[in-house]
This record gives structure tokens, C-alpha cells and sequence, in this order.
């Protein structure tokens, strides 16, 4: 590792022994990094360095801002941060914002900083801030003032957080206060390529969320690869979505990948379907990252919006179903780019540009990753054989201080917890995560598998599927089914479904217990909490 420019040796000293640690690769030209880098002096410094001072980085409903005017804001919170907070390279900072300009300007400063930036989903609730502010000992915070209230009650049960400041705060000593008064220039810390940047904690599907930690090098190369390879995405682009900053498929796809190419991002803090389709329709948005249930949602109403500017859309999060790829196509005439990546990871692995989609598959691995499937013995599978999605590139996991790093990494590969199978092109087909592959009477069923087949019938909305205990097969499929308005939830609808199933994939695999609900319990960033169903009585 190259020298730390951390003066505070946390993250270093709970890094995983360099045994545990996933092979890294370099392979690429673009992904030949200096040994000193500060990545967000690369995207925000290094933006005016390449002549994009002039140009709009962030758009919003309310205004925009060059990409100078964020560098300068960033510039000022920076000193903040070292002038006023007291911040010394390698401190953890918590940043509890939902996506606008001050939290875009808050992590740049962090960042610029040498602070490591832990941010956090705004509807995180006291306990659980509880739980990420001791696991990384954070020492900071900076916060919209709309979300106070939860970080304030969690403050008794973290004994190191000592420095808060609000933004959108009238306050004498607000963040924007205090940002008013410093100067728009500052002295990067000259981090350690190596040197950690930031600490993203996993979206809690499981219900254990885990710090994974990146470097100022993981963070630029997710810039140089999937966008550079499957977006193709140029300075000319507007980007739009939802995934919060504080997810690394948010970070990535709507602050750190546009800025890497010197294009736009629109910040909306909340969005539903209609405000997606109106904001691709009012900024002329060219890219959307969003998630395959909004995808879906999007497909029945986008008629009803011109939203002709719109050239690529990015679906992750979780599996798209391929009947939910094609009605939005029908809808669009656009072709979801699919993906899979983690927080683990950084970022996506596997994809694909709309040229080389194949029905069913994720994608292949985008150029500076290698994936294979690998069986119970870490021996590579034949081609169609169920096993065990491993990959590897220039980023991979390395937990906070967390024994379960020896199940994600093994043999040098990283194991991400999906099943797939690869076929002899070099596709990858999602089958499931690895402890959601359900076995009943001795047969493997996938439940993604029955929920795309579920979600091709025209009264389902959204569905989850897991296995459920049985005593005469042991589990069986069951199904949690969201349905469109106007369908009744009766028997007959039950019977319906299941014989749609029946007649879509084989009959085995249909749903033998089915429960309708209101909604399904997702995370925030619209990942399906599969553990939430299987707790429901």
C-alpha cells in the first residue's frame, strides 16, 4: 500500500488482513492509476482542468450551477470542515442529505477534505444511524436540517460524533453560514490512491447491513468503466434517476459518472413515476438510472409525456424481469440496459450496451472485469450449471471490520451471494440470490423465475416470492402479490394466477400459497426485503 495521508489510522487499521482481500485488476489502460490520487480532485478540480468550467453540472427544479460554482461550494465546505470543524485527514464524516446540490457539495468536500464520507439513506432511522455512526466510529456530521430529528435522537448512543452542522439552516452557525464566510479555493489533501474514501454501508436485504470500504481509486475506476464501456456517455448527456448519493448505484450514476465525462445530473429529491417521466421530459434528460419496479410503473403512463430526449436507461438494484424489460420497450422503443453490481463492488460488473442485449441475461462482464460461476467447491461450472456468480476487476470487497469477509471472498474471487448461470458466449443468467433459490420436493426453483412469470400477467403490479415451510415437501413457493386497481383479491384470482404460472414455465414451479398485500416491504433504494416476507405469519 502507498503512504496514508490519514492522520487518523482507522479505516487502515480495520481494513481486512491483505489474505482476505479479492485479486485485484488493472488490465486496462485507463485503469493504470497514480500512486497519490484524491478523487475528488479527478472529478471536480479535474473538470475545470479540462475546460468544463462554464458548464452546468447540476440541474435542478429550483435552479443549476456550473461546474465552477460547485467546485467553489465544495471549496467552502471543505474549509469548513478543517478550519471550523476540526477535521483531520481519515476522520469519518456521516452525510444525511437527500439528493440536492449541498449533499453533491458536501461529499466533494469530504473527499477533498481527506475525510472518508459514510453517507446515509434519509429515511434511516435513529437505531439504525446508531448502528453505522459506532460501526465506523464517526467523528462528523454534516446534515439537511429536514432530517434532523432522527439524527438528534440517535446522538445519546454515539459517543464519538461530536461535530454536527445543518444545511438549508438559518442558524448563525449553520454549514451555510459558516460556508459563507471561507474562501472558494483549498489545498487538497494529497490522498493515497489506496488511502479509503469512503465507507458504503449494504442496503440491508438481509437485514445486516455491512460497511464495505472503497478507495480514491475504486471510485474513479467505476467511473472508467461501465459508464465509458456500455453508456458510451459524453459530455452532452443530461442524467436523471433515483437512487439516493448515498447508494453507490446513486453515487455513481447521478453525481461521480457525468462529472467523469463533463455532463449534467438533474438532483430531485423525491420521485415517483409521473415527477421521473416529468423531469426526463423538462431537463431533455439523455440517461436514467433507475430501478426495474419504476421501470414498470414508467411503461403503462409514458405516453402521456415527451420524453424523446431519452436515449439510455440503466436498471439495477435487482433483477429486471424480462417482462418488464419488454413493456417498456413497447412503451419507448428503448432497450433497458440492464446490470448487476453491488455495494461490495462498488458499482456494475456485468452489463451490456442495447446492441448486444440477449433475452434473459444480465449481460456479460464489462470490459476490467472478469465473472464466472463457480460450483460448492469453488471449481468453475459447465456452461447452463446452476452455481455461484464470482468476479473480479479494479474494486472488490473489503468489509469494516467484519468477520463475514471470508464468504465474500474466496480464492481471490469475489462471491456476490447471486446464482447464475453462464452460457458459451459468455452471458450471465440470473437465477437467484443464493439463499433465495428455493428447493421443494427436491426440485430447484428459482422464485425471480416465478415472479417474472407472475409479473406477465396483466393484473399483477408487483410480487416477491419466497419458500415457505411445509411439512409434506418441506418448502413450497409462495407468493406475495401486489395487484393493479380494479382486480379483486379472491379466490379465483388466486386459482387464475396460479394457472398462468403453470401454463408460462414449468408447472413445479407455480406458487402453492399466494398472499395479497397493499405494497411490498423494499428498501429505500426499491430493492425487494425478501427476509421481511418470510417473517410475515
Amino acid at each position: 500500500m502507498n503512504y496514508t495521508a490519514h492522520k487518523d489510522g482507522f479505516a487502515r487499521d480495520n481494513l481486512p488482513p491483505r489474505d482476505q482481500w479479492p485479486e485485484f485488476l488493472f488490465e486496462l489502460p485507463e485503469l493504470k492509476y497514480p500512486a497519490r490520487m484524491n478523487c475528488a480532485a479527478e472529478l471536480l478540480d479535474g473538470a475545470l482542468a479540462r475546460g468544463h468550467g462554464g458548464r452546468i453540472a447540476i440541474r435542478t427544479p429550483d435552479g443549476k450551477c456550473s461546474y465552477a460554482q460547485l467546485l467553489a461550494q465544495a471549496n467552502r465546505l471543505a474549509n469548513v470542515l478543517v478550519r471550523e470543524m476540526g477535521l483531520v485527514p481519515g476522520n469519518r464524516v456521516l452525510l444525511r442529505g437527500p439528493n440536492n446540490p449541498m449533499m453533491a457539495a458536501c461529499w466533494f468536500a469530504v473527499i477533498k477534505a481527506g475525510g472518508i464520507a459514510v453517507a446515509t439513506m434519509p429515511l434511516l432511522r435513529a437505531k439504525e444511524l446508531i448502528d453505522i455512526v459506532n460501526k465506523a466510529r464517526i467523528t462528523h456530521a454534516l446534515c439537511d436540517r429536514r432530517l434532523a430529528q432522527e439524527l438528534e435522537t440517535a446522538l445519546p448512543g454515539c459517543p464519538t460524533l461530536e461535530r454536527i452542522r445543518y444545511w438549508y439552516d438559518d442558524a448563525p452557525g449553520s454549514l451555510d453560514a459558516l460556508a459563507a464566510r471561507q474562501p472558494a479555493t483549498f489545498r487538497n489533501v494529497d490522498t493515497a490512491a489506496d488511502d479509503v474514501a469512503l465507507i458504503a454501508f449494504t442496503s440491508g436485504t438481509t437485514g445486516k447491513p455491512k460497511g464495505t470500504m472503497h478507495f480514491h481509486r475504486d471510485v474513479i475506476a467505476t467511473c472508467d468503466c461501465f459508464p465509458r464501456s456500455c453508456l458510451k456517455a459524453s459530455k452532452n448527456d443530461v442524467f436523471c434517476g433515483t437512487p439516493p448519493i448515498a447508494f453507490t448505484f446513486g453515487l455513481g450514476g447521478m453525481l461521480c459518472f457525468p462529472l467523469r465525462f463533463g455532463a449534467s445530473t438533474v438532483l430531485v429529491e423525491r420521485l415517483a413515476p409521473e415527477t421521473l417521466l416529468e423531469t426526463i421530459q423538462n431537463f431533455r434528460a439523455t440517461v436514467c438510472f433507475t430501478a426495474p419496479t419504476m421501470f414498470r410503473a414508467m411503461a403503462g403512463i409514458a405516453k402521456n409525456y415527451d420524453i424523446a430526449s431519452l436515449k439510455k436507461c440503466v436498471s439495477a438494484g435487482e433483477a429486471l424481469p424480462d417482462a418488464t424489460r419488454q413493456l417498456f420497450k413497447q412503451a419507448t422503443r428503448i432497450e433497458i440496459i440492464d446490470g448487476i453490481g453491488s455495494t461490495e463492488m462498488a458499482h456494475i460488473f456485468i452489463s451490456h450496451t442495447p446492441e448486444r442485449v440477449r433475452r434473459g441475461a444480465t449481460g456479460y462482464p464489462i470490459p476490467g472485469y472478469r465473472a464466472t460461476v463457480l460450483d460448492d467447491d469453488g471449481r468453475p461450472c459447465a456452461p447452463g450449471t446452476v452455481g455461484r456468480l464470482a468476479v473480479k476487476g479494479p474494486t472488490g470487497c473489503r468489509y469494516l471490520a467484519d468477520a463475514r469477509q471470508r464468504e465474500y471472498v474466496r480464492g481471490g474471487w469475489n462471491l456476490t451471494g447471486d446464482a447464475y448461470t453462464m452460457d458459451h458466449d459468455g452471458y450471465f443468467y440470473y437465477q437467484a440470490r443464493t439463499d433465495d433459490m428455493i428447493v421443494s420436493a427436491g426440485y430447484n426453483i428459482a422464485g425471480p423465475e416465478v415472479e417474472g412469470a407472475l409479473l406477465g400477467h396483466t393484473a399483477v403490479a408487483e410480487c416477491g416470492v419466497v419458500g415457505w415451510p411445509d411439512e409434506a415437501r418441506g418448502t413450497i413457493v409462495k407468493a406475495f402479490i401486489v395487484l393493479k386497481p380494479g382486480h379483486q383479491k379472491t379466490e379465483s384470482m388466486v386459482a387464475e394466477l396460479q394457472e398462468h404460472v403453470k401454463n408460462s414455465i414449468a408447472p413445479y414451479k407455480y406458487p402453492r400459497a399466494i398472499v395479497f398485500l397493499d405494497a411490498l416491504p423494499r428498501t429505500e433504494t426499491g430493492k425487494l426485503q425478501r427476509f421481511k416476507l418470510r417473517l410475515r405469519s
